[in-house]
């Protein structure tokens, strides 16, 4: 093969990872593993910002723990709140995570990001993280007035 034909056929192939890599949809995983979060964050009645979703995963013999971390940045403000416990074991589960809100969110659209993080530990100390299913979308901000 010539180096012409090398070269085309290597861009040919990088043209096409490209778009298969940027073509993936928000709620695309690896290892079956997946999150989504609602298009609404709320802020209830005691001050506290409060987002929710689904997720699923499954735990290899080589998994470390699984985390969910999500983030609101609305104006210029950003918060990132954990949820609770999470569980693998394939089937799909609620998460609900919930902050006080001392960042300056407000009613009104804003981003948000979901994430299913997988700590790897090394010993008692984590060594790595991974992010191994994200939801990224625009969201709402909603006042609870009860």
């Amino acid at each position: 093969m010539s180096t012409a034909a090398r070269r085309m056929a290597l861009t040919a192939f990088s043209a096409l990872a490209a778009t298969t890599l940027f073509a993936t949809p928000a709620l695309a995983t690896v290892f079956h593993q997946g999150i989504s979060m609602r298009s609404q964050a709320h802020i209830n009645g005691q001050g506290e910002v409060v987002l929710s979703g689904t997720y699923h995963c499954e735990l290899s013999p080589t998994s470390g723990a699984v985390q969910i971390k999500a983030t609101v940045v609305q104006d210029g403000s950003r918060l990132s709140i954990g949820a609770g416990e999470v569980f693998c074991d394939g089937r799909e589960h609620h998460w609900k995570a919930v902050s006080p809100l001392t960042a300056g969110l407000h009613e009104g659209p804003a981003r948000a990001v979901a994430e299913l993080q997988e700590i790897h530990m090394s010993g008692l100390m984590p060594r790595a993280l991974s992010t191994v299913a994200q939801d990224e979308r625009d969201i709402v901000v909603v006042v609870d007035h009860r």
